[in-house]
């Protein structure tokens, strides 16, 4: 059961591992993406939603594309409310040169 309080941080050392790990293992691939402030809290404050998922996903042309979805206490998919994409992938949306994208 999900409680929206999951203690899911982690210090720059491991992410940087990790996305190393990921880097290395799928090069020249979507590195992440960008989702705004915006349908992050609307996704957030819909009825009974503790978290989000993102999902990885394919546009109709193949290319790489994020979906995010409200999540509730039961780990249930909101996909009745409120989904999003449209994130801006990177790259070429990455930002400076950090121990995360490089």
């Amino acid at each position: 059961m999900f409680t929206g309080n999951e203690d899911q941080a982690i210090t720059l050392q491991e992410a940087s591992e990790l996305t190393a790990n990921y880097r290395n293992a799928h090069p020249g691939q979507t590195l992440g993406g960008y989702f705004g402030r915006k349908i992050l809290t609307d996704l957030l404050a819909q009825p009974n939603c503790v978290g989000v998922r993102v999902y990885y996903a394919n546009k109709a042309d193949g290319s790489d594309q994020l979906v995010v979805v409200g999540v509730d206490a039961n780990e249930n998919d909101l996909f009745e409310g409120l989904i999003g994409d449209k994130s801006f992938l990177s790259p070429p949306y990455k930002g400076s040169v950090n121990s995360l994208n490089s």
